[in-house]
């Protein structure tokens, strides 16, 4: 019987060697494509399109994908700057996430210092690193079907909005990720990490209050002041954190208070988040936010009313692929900094206030089950749709927060776009592996129908609103 299993082994592994010969003709393809994915990168980095407005970008990704063979659908889900980009056909079905959207209120340089925010909007999240890291994987995993003659569907999901505006929700509300058997996305980071994390549930809302205006002076008396029914509305809300589940997190901007001081403010706007590891205490919160919003109307004599922006599922995890992603991403490997790129990634760090670590730049971080959530992704509604798998590449400087000055410098600069292929490669590999292994697909799945339930229903946090293409506006 040994003998028997032994020869099973070495007649296995011819194919084992020609299946990872083949793999490695496509990374290294990946690699002679780096100059040209780079500028499709920078070129969106620098438009730094908001949620809802990637014009440019978006249709820079399109025709990325268009020029590669892929057939396109545009304005998927009623939304204009959302699309799908096809290629192949039966099964397996694999859908890659890309991302594209930026964030409001951050400067928009790749140096390693902090200037005055001189542009409208920043890609302090990465999503343009996002979007062409994904499209470049789309375009491999394309070659590997026509290269090997294989069996499989592609699709592309061009998501906008992720910032806020739960692009990917109303994707998932209209059924587009149906037909698809798993979804890969990935994520910039400061670090090499596939390790399983959760995300929190979220729901927003901008609270508009009506007053009226009155000479703040002259006839006090005769107004009735917005801006006091949004303070109002915040003092409450501030005093029920004492009363919420402590990993709750509820957070708000305060987006229009008036115009003068001398004028009561016959109109003013609040913009809050509440957020928690499950979806249900969520729409708890959010009932009790609206209630404080009700209350401060009453009490000052003003009128409330909110608009739903966004809502989105906590991420359903998947120990299938989310272990096969590790393994690939080792198998990728990390990058080296160039002397130049040292140095830039040291004065990085010396803002920061933290010494330069490379350990998870050159190498990838350990496996580990107990990272825990920091943040919101409209990828959760995904999750619930289809097995669903992310991680993270070092396209920023270790130690470098989400959504600071530091993480659009850094992604604009070429510490990112090797963070970027490292990305484009793994999830190239790990959609040629599903390819090549039914079986991988179908334990996803199997796992992924437990976890959900037998009695799932999707609900959308955002109801049945339309998209909230304004929300940036």
């Amino acid at each position: 019987m040994r003998q028997l299993y032994i020869l099973g082994l070495l007649a296995l592994l011819p194919t084992a060697l020609f299946a990872q010969a083949r793999y490695t003709k496509i990374l290294s393809e990946i690699d002679g494509q780096t100059a040209a994915y780079t500028t499709v990168a920078q070129q969106i980095w620098s438009w730094a399109e908001m949620g809802y407005q990637e014009t440019q970008s978006s249709a820079l990704l399109l025709q990325t994908l268009a020029d590669a063979g892929f057939t396109i659908e545009k304005g998927v889900a009623d939304i204009p700057t959302a699309f799908v980009a096809t290629y192949g056909s039966g099964s397996p079905v694999i859908a890659i996430l890309g991302e594209y959207d930026a964030l409001p209120g951050l400067s928009q340089k790749a140096v390693a210092y902090k200037i005055s925010n001189d542009t409208k909007a920043g890609h302090a999240c990465g999503h343009h690193l996002f979007g062409t890291a994904s499209a470049a994987a789309a375009i491999a995993a394309k070659a590997y079907l026509e290269n090997n003659n294989k069996s499989g569907t592609i699709k592309f999901f061009g998501c906008p909005a992720e910032e806020g505006g739960s692009g990917k929700v109303y994707m998932t509300r209209a059924g587009l990720f149906d037909d698809a058997d798993v979804a890969l996305h990935w994520h910039p980071s400061s670090v090499n990490a596939a390790n399983p994390a959760n995300a929190l549930a979220n729901k927003s809302a901008k609270f508009r209050f009506y007053g009226v205006s009155a000479h703040a002076a002259g006839a006090p008396e005769k107004g009735r002041s917005a801006l006091d029914a949004v303070e109002s509305m915040n003092y409450m809300v501030n005093q029920m954190r004492e009363h919420i589940p402590s990993d709750s997190r509820i957070h708000y901007v305060i987006t229009q208070g008036g115009e003068a001081p001398n004028v009561v403010p016959n109109f003013a706007e609040v913009y809050y988040y509440a957020r928690h590891p499950q979806r249900d205490v969520v729409m708890d919160l959010f009932d009790r936010i609206v209630n404080a919003g009700k209350g401060a109307a009453l009490g000052t004599d003003t009128r409330m009313e909110h608009e739903i922006i966004g809502g989105v599922h906590e991420l359903l995890q998947n120990d299938v692929l989310q272990t096969l992603v590790h393994e690939n991403l080792k198998t990728v490997g990390g990058y080296s900094y160039t002397e130049e790129e040292k140095a830039f990634a040291e004065q990085i760090a010396e803002t920061l206030g933290t010494p330069l670590d490379t350990r998870y730049v050159n190498g990838v971080m350990p496996y580990t089950t107990t990272a825990k959530a920091g943040g919101s992704t409209d990828v959760g509604d995904v999750s619930f749709a289809l097995p669903t798998v992310g991680f993270g590449a070092a396209t920023w400087v270790p130690g470098t927060p989400a959504h600071s000055w530091q993480a659009v410098a850094a992604g604009g600069t070429s510490i990112g776009t090797k963070g970027m292929m490292t990305a484009a490669k793994t999830i190239a590999l790990t959609a040629m592996k599903l390819i090549d292994n039914p079986q991988l697909v179908k334990k996803a799945k199997e796992e992924f129908n437990q976890k959900r339930g037998a009695d799932f229903k999707y609900i959308p946090l955002i109801g049945d609103r339309a998209p909230a293409l304004n929300y940036r506006n």
